[in-house]
């Protein structure tokens, strides 16, 4: 009972702590550490990820490596039928348990995505979004090590998707093969970004650029990618600003 009552509350109070912040003026109250986590992880990526991640794509044929792709988005998968059906897209959700069943069937464990063939497309949904679709604020900006920005909403609902995962429920005896899967689907992510590190490189303030690109995805992703346009209407001004009169022009 203790084991689920302990991650309950860490949930119930960083949910609670979530405010609706738009992208361009971002809660991020502990910018400092969070920049010198940044700097970590920087430094750690040119050091190993980045060169791991680049013999990686020398050494496997890019159709390999995109089978490889497919077959980590398919066994995360079973996360976003779930999340289909947590934000009440109940058609969506029984389309993607039918993707799911069929790549992982016709398409060699995933391996090959017979799904988006025959007129099943990808969705992508996970708890994070889920806690925006139902209102859930993104709270303070976070920068985590080893795994980059988050946010209290997103940091949450990845420890809620953990218990979705299929490679989570492997027998402790399967360690070995357990932890290779996901060393590999690490490396995977990382050789698919390496066409973004150009960009990256070029801002004036890589921090920043991260933050907001990062925020504004995500926001995209909570409203299917049609965000309201109109921040004013997601955050009124205060009650006192908003009820004072604008002063009446001067007759000339």
């Amino acid at each position: 009972m203790k084991r689920l009552l302990i991650p309950a509350v860490l949930a119930v109070t960083l949910l609670a702590g979530c405010a609706h912040t738009p992208p361009t003026d971002p809660a991020d109250p502990l910018e400092t550490v969070n920049r010198k986590v940044y700097g970590f992880n920087t430094e750690a990526d040119r050091l190993v990820m980045k060169p791991v991640a680049k013999a990686y794509t020398w050494a496997v044929p890019a159709l390999a490596r995109q089978g490889i792709t497919n077959f980590f988005a398919n066994l995360n998968y079973p996360t976003v039928v779930i999340n289909d059906f947590l934000q009440a897209k109940f058609l969506q959700s029984g389309q993607d348990l039918l993707r799911f069943v069929v790549n992982s069937s016709y398409g060699i464990g995933g391996l090959v995505d017979v799904g988006s063939n025959i007129g099943l497309p990808s969705h992508d949904e996970d708890f994070g979004q889920t806690f925006g679709h139902w209102g859930v604020g993104p709270g303070w900006f976070l920068m985590v090590p080893f795994m980059g920005p988050t946010d209290n909403r997103d940091a949450v609902g990845r420890a809620a998707g953990i218990f979705t995962t299929p490679t989570y429920y492997l027998a402790s005896g399967y360690d070995v093969p357990k932890y290779s899967v996901s060393a590999l689907q690490v490396v995977n992510l990382r050789a698919n970004l390496l066409g973004t590190d150009s960009l990256l490189e070029s801002q004036f303030d890589p921090y920043i650029f991260i933050r907001t690109a990062y925020l504004q995805h995500r926001r995209s992703q909570v409203y299917d990618g049609n965000p309201p346009q109109d921040d004013d209407l997601l955050y009124p001004p205060p009650e006192d600003e908003a009820s004072t009169p604008a002063p009446a022009a001067t007759a000339k």
